[in-house]
C-alpha cells in the first residue's frame, strides 16, 4: 500500500467518519443483543439482526478504523529508527504537546509512542505544583524530567502552561507571567546549545465547535469523564481569552531556533499522521525511508510565523481572533 497516496485518502474522508468506535457501538445497540449471552452469541445475534444500512455502516466504520491504523504504521516504524539512532548517538529529544483542551494531544502522544522501546522514552504529564514547587523556579520541575542521553521525553502540556492556562485561570500573577515570557526563549536556547538536544514545540488547535462536541462526549461517557477538569469546564466560556494568550505566545516565543508548529486537529486521525511526519522531518536519523513522503500537509501543520499572519488577518477582517 503506497504511503504517498494515503495523505489524500485521509484528508478526503467524508464527514461523519470521526469516532468509528462510537459508530460501531450505535449499530450494535440498535440490534439489541442480550447482555447476558456469551460474546460469540452476541456477535451472531448482531449479524442476524443487521439491516442492509447497518451492514454498510458497520463495514465502513470498521474499515475506516483499520485503514487509519495501517496508514500510521510505516511512519511509526520510522519512529523506531529515530529512537534507535538517538540511542546509538547519545542524542536527546524533547517534544512539547501544548494547546487547547480536548485538542487531541493525548491521543497523538499514544500513537507516537505505540511501538517505541518503553525503556528509551518517557511521557511526562505533571499535575498541579506542590507548595514547595511553587516557591521554586517555574522551569525546575520540568528540567528535572529532561531526557538522558539516547532518550525522548514527550511533555503532555509543558512549561508553557505559564503562558496559556495559568494567566487565563488566574493561577499565576501578572509579574510571574511577564518574567516567564521574557526568559523562556533564553532557557530554550540553552537547552539546545549543546547541539545534541532537539526541541520540538507543538500547539494543537481545535475549533470551538469541535471542542464543544468533544466535551459533550466526555460528559456522557463514563470512561472519559475523568478527563473533564476545572479548566475544561470553563474552556468554551474563556475561548477568546485563551486565543489572545495563544497570539501573545506565538509573537513572543516563536523563533527561528525554537519555532512553534500549529497542528490543526479537528480531524484527529489526520492530525496524528501529520504530527508523526513532522517529528520525523525535524530530527535527522540514519536509515530514513526513501519511499515515504515526510512532507507535512500545510493545511494541518502550520509554522508559528504563518499562524500569526493568519490570526492577524482574522483580526483585521472580523475584529477578533477565531482560534
Amino acid at each position: 500500500m503506497a504511503a504517498k497516496a494515503k495523505k489524500q485518502d485521509v484528508a478526503d474522508e467524508p464527514e461523519g467518519l470521526e469516532g468509528t468506535t462510537s459508530r460501531i457501538r450505535a449499530v450494535v445497540e440498535r440490534s439489541e443483543p442480550d447482555d447476558d449471552a456469551s460474546v460469540i452469541e452476541q456477535i451472531r445475534a448482531v449479524q442476524e439482526g443487521l439491516k442492509a444500512k447497518d451492514r454498510k455502516e458497520l463495514a465502513e466504520a470498521a474499515l475506516t478504523k483499520y485503514f487509519r491504523s495501517e496508514i500510521l504504521k510505516p511512519y511509526q516504524a520510522e519512529l523506531i529508527k529515530l529512537q534507535q539512532h538517538l540511542e546509538r548517538t547519545h542524542r536527546k529529544a524533547i517534544i512539547l504537546f501544548d494547546g487547547r483542551d480536548a485538542s487531541g494531544k493525548g491521543g497523538t502522544i499514544r500513537r507516537v509512542v505505540r511501538y517505541m522501546n518503553e525503556k528509551r522514552y518517557r511521557v511526562i504529564a505533571l499535575g498541579k505544583p506542590t507548595e514547595i514547587q511553587r516557591s521554586e523556579l517555574h522551569m525546575k520541575r520540568y528540567i528535572e524530567n529532561f531526557p538522558h542521553a539516547g532518550e525522548i521525553v514527550l511533555f503532555d502540556r509543558s512549561w508553557y502552561n505559564r503562558a496559556l492556562v495559568e494567566p487565563v485561570m488566574g493561577f499565576c500573577s501578572k509579574a510571574q507571567y511577564r518574567r516567564f515570557m521574557n526568559k523562556v526563549v533564553g532557557y530554550e536556547e540553552r537547552i539546545i546549545e549543546d547541539n545534541r538536544t532537539s526541541l520540538i514545540k507543538l500547539y494543537f488547535s481545535v475549533s470551538k465547535k469541535e471542542q464543544s462536541l468533544r466535551f459533550d462526549r466526555r460528559k456522557n461517557d463514563p470512561l472519559r469523564q475523568w478527563k473533564l477538569s476545572e479548566v475544561d469546564l470553563q474552556a468554551q466560556e474563556l475561548w477568546d481569552d485563551f486565543t489572545k494568550m495563544k497570539y501573545k505566545l506565538l509573537k513572543k516565543t516563536h523563533t527561528s531556533a525554537t519555532p512553534w508548529f500549529i497542528i490543526r486537529s479537528d480531524d484527529k486521525a489526520l492530525a496524528r499522521l501529520e504530527t508523526i511526519k513532522l517529528i520525523l522531518s525535524q530530527i535527522k536519523y540514519a536509515g530514513r525511508s526513501r519511499t515515504l513522503d515526510f512532507t507535512p500537509n500545510p493545511e494541518i501543520v502550520i509554522r508559528g510565523d504563518r499562524e500569526l499572519k493568519i490570526m492577524q488577518k482574522q483580526k483585521r477582517k472580523l475584529g477578533k481572533f477565531i482560534r
